[in-house]
């Protein structure tokens, strides 16, 4: 089985020693991303473009994600975040989990890893 490292080059990827996604076995496992901006609803829509890059270069797409994970330091911020991830995911919508956790630095307001499997 051959495996595939794709980097986004995020600041956290050398410093922890993770890549964004990994591909094997027709998997795509992109890991927790985060995104830039003052409110969650900027970083939930940072984070989403950074997971969708690592998702085109993988050979898979949002309609391919069959699992998805949310994690937030406060879960009353995860409802303004629906919309936008609704417009994501649209007609193909992922088994989905959310959790409320500490993040790695404060200023994170959302966390979203996903799990998807690459069209054959």
């Amino acid at each position: 089985m051959t495996i595939k490292r794709i980097s986004s080059g995020g600041e956290y990827e050398p410093k922890v020693g993770y890549c964004r996604a990994v591909v094997a076995g027709g998997w795509v496992h992109v890991a927790g991303t985060v995104g830039q901006g003052e409110t969650v609803t900027d970083q939930c829509r940072d984070a989403l473009k950074t997971i969708h890059a690592a998702l085109l270069e993988a050979g898979a797409d949002w309609q391919d994600v069959v699992r998805v994970i949310y994690m937030l330091p406060d879960r009353a911020e995860f409802k303004p975040c629906w919309p936008i991830l609704s417009a994501a995911f649209g007609a193909h919508p992922p088994a989905a989990t959310m959790i409320e956790c500490g993040l790695l630095d404060p200023k994170f307001r959302i966390e979203i890893e996903v799990t998807a499997l690459i069209p054959a």
